[in-house]
Formats: structure tokens, sequence, C-alpha cells
């Protein structure tokens, strides 16, 4: 068996190479989280277990191996299950003006608690102890 065999592949699509290590995953991540922030997206970047996240939003984060993005888009009531969305991760640009996208429909739905919202205007309300 040669290296170029798909055996030797492994469980990949032959079009597809072995998945990138998570520093891909991560220069993807902060790419697209640069990517956000012309759209008025704040988003932090984590990393872990070969994968990059892109925390964006209540119910919207991002996840990336290096070659793509994807991210929960919506419901399916009939399969009791979510829909995904993809794009790959060569065109951050564009992904991230489709997740700017879900990110308004998801403001709509999910508006910002008044202690995130405190925290993030650096009120000194937000630092006080609730209990």
């Amino acid at each position: 068996m040669d290296a170029t065999s798909p055996q030797a592949r492994g469980p990949f699509r032959a079009s597809e190479g072995p998945p990138q290590s998570s520093t891909y995953a991560v220069d993807a991540a902060e790419r697209l989280r640069h990517f956000l922030i012309p759209h008025g997206i704040v988003a932090d970047v984590h990393d872990g277990y070969e994968l990059a996240l892109v925390s964006v939003w209540v119910g919207l984060v991002v996840w990336c191996d290096g070659d793509r993005f994807w991210w929960r888009s919506g419901w399916d009531a009939r399969r009791s299950r979510p829909v995904y969305a993809w794009h790959p991760a060569m065109e951050p640009n564009r992904a991230a003006t489709r997740i700017a996208r879900r990110y308004a429909q998801l403001q709509e739905t999910h508006p910002q608690s008044e202690t995130v919202a405190s925290v993030m205007n650096g009120s000194p309300k937000a630092a006080e102890d609730p209990r």
C-alpha cells in the first residue's frame, strides 16, 4: 500500500488529507474573529482537542478544524435536532458575513441580559455580588 492509496489516508475522503492541527484551527478562528469585527461582533477564540471555538453569542458558537467553520443555524422540529451550516475556512470574510446574519437573528430572540450588558459597559453594578 503506497502513501497515496485511500487506505493509507484513513477515513478521509480522497479530496481531503488528515485533519489539520489545532494551530491551523486557531489561526483560522482568529482570522474569522478579525472579520467579524467590521460587523460589530466581538468574539472570543478558544482551542483544544485539535479544534478552535469562536464564541459569538448565546446559541452561536462556531467550530473550526482548520479546514472549515460550522455553526448551528437552526432547529429541525420534525427530526428534533439542530441544523448546521458550514463554510470553508479559507474564506473567513464570507463566513463572517453569513455568521453575522445568524447573529442578527439570534439577537432578536436572545437579547443581551442586564448583567452582561452592565459588564460590557463597565458598570460598577456588574462588580456587585448579587447574593
